[in-house]
C-alpha cells in the first residue's frame, strides 16, 4: 500500500538522488520520480531507503503526497523546469507547493512565482550550494517565495541543511519571489572571484618563489590554519598534493590550463551592470576564464616571450606571508562587491534582503564557506545599514594590516609578467573607494564637450551645459 509521503523529488540525477536520500535520512517520507524510468530503477537498485518510495508515474506520485502537497524539482535549469511545472499544474491544487532547487536564473523564478500564483499554486525558488556532497549530507539553502510557504516547508529544508559551528542551520528565507535564486546567483559570482584569487596566489608563489606542488600544498594548508580558512583553501591544498594516477608527478600539472563555466558568474556580471554596481573582481574572474580558453594562442606567444630572471627582494618565507595578505585583501574586496550588489538589488527588486542572514547561511555547506563569514555576519548584525563591507571596523583593520604587502606583491607580479587581473582589480577597487577624486569630473567635461550631456557644478545645484571655447 502506498504510504502518505511528506514530500516528492522529481529528477534523480546526482543532485536529486542525493537530496532525496538526505531527506529520507531525516525521517521524512519522500516520493522519488524521474521522467525516464532508468534512473528510478537505478535509485531503487543502488540506494534503496525505507523512507523513499520510487515512482514511474507522475500522477501516482502526486497522489501519494500529504496535503498541502510539496514537490521538489531537481532538473536542468531552463525549459526542463518549465516542462515539469506544466506537467504538474493539472495534478496540483490551491496551496500546493512547488520547490525548484536547481541553478535557475532569478528572473525565471520571478516569472514562475507570478504565473503559479494565478492558479493558487505556491512557488519557492531556492538556491542550493554544496555540490553532490552537500546535497547528500547538508547544503546551504537560500529560499525565495513567500514567508507563509517557507513556514510550511522550512522544517524539512532546515533539517537537511548544513549546520554552522554554532549549530544554526545554513538555510533561511531570503525574500519574495526570486530572491532565493538571486542570492545563489551572486554566491556563485563571489565563488568565481574567490577561485581566481586562489589561482593567482598559486601563480605568484610558483613563479616568484619557485615552490614545488608539494610545497604549495603545505603553504595552502598553513593558510587554512589562519584567517584564510575556508573550504576552497582546504581543497586547493588537496588538489596540489594529488599524484597523477596515470604517470609520475602531480595531477594538477597534467590538467589543461583552461577553466570552464556554467554561466552563473556571467549572470552576476550582467546583473551588476543592470543594477549599477561595481563587480570588477567577478567581471575579471569571468574574463580570466575566457582568456584561459585560448590555450594554443597563449602557448604559442609564451614560446616567443623573453624569459625573465625573477629576483626576490626578500626570502621565500616572507613571500608566503605577503601573498597570504594579498589573498586576504582580495577576498575582502570580492565579498564587499558581492554584498554591495545584494544591497543594491534588494532595493531594485524589493527583495528586502538581510545581508547578515545571507552571510550566516554561507558559513557551512556551501562552496564559499569560510571562517571570515562569521566576521561578515557580525559586521551586518552590528550595523544592518552598513554601506560597504570595507567600512566595518573589523575589515578596516584587516585591510590596514594587509594592503602594504598586497601592493608590493601585486607590483612584483606585474613587473615579472605574471597575470593577476583580479588581484590588481581588488587593489584598484579598494583605492577607488578611498579616493575623493577618481577622474570622473574630466569624463563629464568630455561628455559635455562632444555630446552636450551636461554636468553638475560643485558650487550650485542642477545640471548645466557649458559652451566650450577651445
Amino acid at each position: 500500500m502506498t504510504m502518505r509521503n511528506d514530500i516528492a523529488v522529481i529528477g534523480l540525477g546526482v543532485m536529486g538522488s542525493n537530496l532525496a536520500l538526505n531527506i529520507a535520512d531525516h525521517g521524512y517520507k519522500v516520493a522519488v520520480y524521474n521522467y525516464t524510468a532508468d534512473l528510478v530503477e537505478k535509485f531503487q537498485r543502488e540506494t534503496p531507503h525505507e523512507n523513499a518510495e520510487p515512482f514511474t508515474d507522475l500522477k501516482a506520485m502526486v497522489a501519494s503526497l500529504k496535503h498541502p502537497r510539496q514537490v521538489i524539482i531537481m532538473v536542468t535549469a531552463g525549459r526542463p523546469v518549465d516542462a515539469v511545472i506544466e506537467a504538474l499544474k493539472p495534478l496540483l491544487e490551491k496551496d500546493d507547493i512547488i520547490l525548484e532547487l536547481g541553478n535557475s536564473y532569478f528572473e525565471d523564478s520571478i516569472r514562475r512565482f507570478e504565473d503559479l500564483s494565478k492558479s493558487g499554486i505556491v512557488f519557492i525558488g531556492a538556491g542550493v550550494s554544496g555540490g553532490a556532497e552537500g546535497a547528500r549530507h547538508g547544503p546551504a539553502i537560500m529560499a525565495g517565495g513567500t514567508e507563509e510557504a517557507y513556514a510550511s516547508v522550512g522544517p524539512i529544508l532546515e533539517a537537511i541543511s548544513a549546520r554552522a559551528s554554532d549549530g544554526k542551520p545554513c538555510c533561511a528565507f531570503m525574500g519574495q519571489g526570486g530572491a532565493g535564486h538571486y542570492v545563489k546567483m551572486v554566491h556563485n559570482g563571489i565563488e568565481y572571484a574567490d577561485m581566481q584569487l586562489i589561482a593567482e596566489s598559486y601563480l605568484l608563489l610558483k613563479e616568484l618563489g619557485g615552490f614545488t606542488n608539494e610545497e604549495l600544498a603545505d603553504i595552502f594548508a598553513t593558510y587554512q590554519q589562519g584567517d584564510l580558512q575556508s573550504y576552497l583553501i582546504r581543497i586547493t591544498s588537496a588538489v596540489l598534493r594529488e599524484d597523477d594516477p596515470e604517470g609520475s608527478g602531480s595531477l594538477v600539472d597534467m590538467i589543461v590550463d583552461a577553466a570552464g563555466q556554467k554561466g552563473t558568474g556571467k549572470w552576476t556580471c550582467i546583473n551588476g551592470f543592470e543594477v549599477g554596481t561595481n563587480l570588477s573582481l567577478i567581471d575579471g574572474a569571468c574574463n580570466a576564464r575566457y582568456i584561459s580558453g585560448k590555450v594554443k594562442e597563449r602557448e604559442t606567444r609564451a614560446l616567443e616571450k623573453k624569459v625573465r630572471q625573477v629576483v626576490l627582494p626578500f626570502d621565500r618565507k616572507t613571500l608566503v606571508r605577503k601573498v597570504g595578505h594579498l589573498l586576504y585583501a582580495g577576498k575582502i574586496a570580492a565579498y564587499a562587491q558581492g554584498f554591495d550588489l545584494y544591497r543594491a538589488a534588494s532595493e531594485r527588486y524589493g527583495f528586502n534582503l538581510n545581508l547578515g542572514k545571507i552571510a550566516e547561511i554561507f558559513r557551512a555547506g556551501c562552496i564559499i564557506q569560510a571562517r571570515f563569514l562569521n566576521d561578515i555576519t557580525a559586521a551586518y548584525t552590528e550595523n544592518p545599514g552598513l554601506l560597504n563591507l570595507v567600512d566595518a571596523p573589523f575589515f578596516k583593520r584587516k585591510l590596514e594590516e594587509c594592503l602594504e604587502d598586497a601592493r608590493e606583491i601585486c607590483a612584483l607580479g606585474i613587473s615579472n609578467a605574471i597575470p593577476t587581473p583580479v588581484m590588481a582589480g581588488a587593489i584598484t577597487y579598494l583605492d577607488a573607494l578611498n579616493s575623493a577624486c577618481v577622474g570622473a569630473n574630466l569624463i563629464q567635461g568630455l561628455r559635455d564637450y562632444f555630446g552636450a550631456h551636461t554636468f553638475e557644478r560643485k558650487d550650485k545645484p542642477g545640471f548645466v551645459h557649458h559652451m566650450w571655447s577651445h
